[in-house]
């Protein structure tokens, strides 16, 4: 069997240099969830229903402790520079980077809190690509997401940004239930998954 030119099986060829996040906001027909990291698009395998039912729990359990001058969003484009334009599962913003709903991407300076929930395609970029882009670009908190112990109750690893280092430092991981004073004042029940 012989591979179809890109051009004729609809997929046009990458730009030598990559593309950049015009490309990744314009394109026409791309999948849902498509990344841009270091100019290479990324496709998302299909989501596990504990990834959906995680960012969901996370999701309201964010926005119950919200102050007013921050939103929650799930799944958005954050661009982070020209050639970055990666979509955490869920973000804490800034209340004014709210422009309205045909918005469809936030700037890396919007975001307080970026949480990304592991999937097995997913665990090397969200624990060392996006890790060291989200740092780099400035956001201040970080958490990663996994599936663990034999009940599959999310835990969460909690990551505060070293003005020192320009690094993110671990500074916990929740299992059973998150409760944290940064950003903001947050207590959710990760066993709560169960009834999702």
């Amino acid at each position: 069997m012989t591979a179809q030119p890109a051009e004729r099986s609809g997929w046009r060829m990458p730009p030598m240099d990559g593309y950049t996040v015009d490309d990744l906001l314009t394109l026409p027909d791309l999948p849902p969830h498509t990344e841009l990291i270091d100019g290479s698009l990324v496709l998302v395998s299909p989501q596990r229903y504990f990834h959906f039912a995680a960012i969901d729990l996370l999701v309201v359990g964010l926005r119950r402790t919200l102050p007013a001058d921050l939103k929650v969003a799930r799944e958005m484009t954050v661009v982070l520079d020209r050639r970055n334009g990666p979509e955490p599962d869920i973000s804490v913003i800034h209340a004014a980077a709210r422009k309205g709903p045909d918005q469809t991407y936030f700037e890396g300076k919007d975001v307080v809190l970026a949480v990304e929930v592991i999937s097995p395609e997913s665990e090397a970029r969200d624990r060392l690509t996006k890790t060291h882009k989200y740092a780099a670009a400035g956001i201040r908190y970080y958490w990663l997401v996994e599936m663990t112990g034999p009940d599959q109750h999310p835990a969460v690893e909690v990551f505060e940004l070293s003005e020192d280092t320009g690094t993110y430092r671990s500074t916990g991981t929740y299992r059973d239930r998150i409760k944290v004073d940064k950003p903001y004042g947050i207590d959710i029940d990760l066993t709560a998954i169960d009834e999702l």
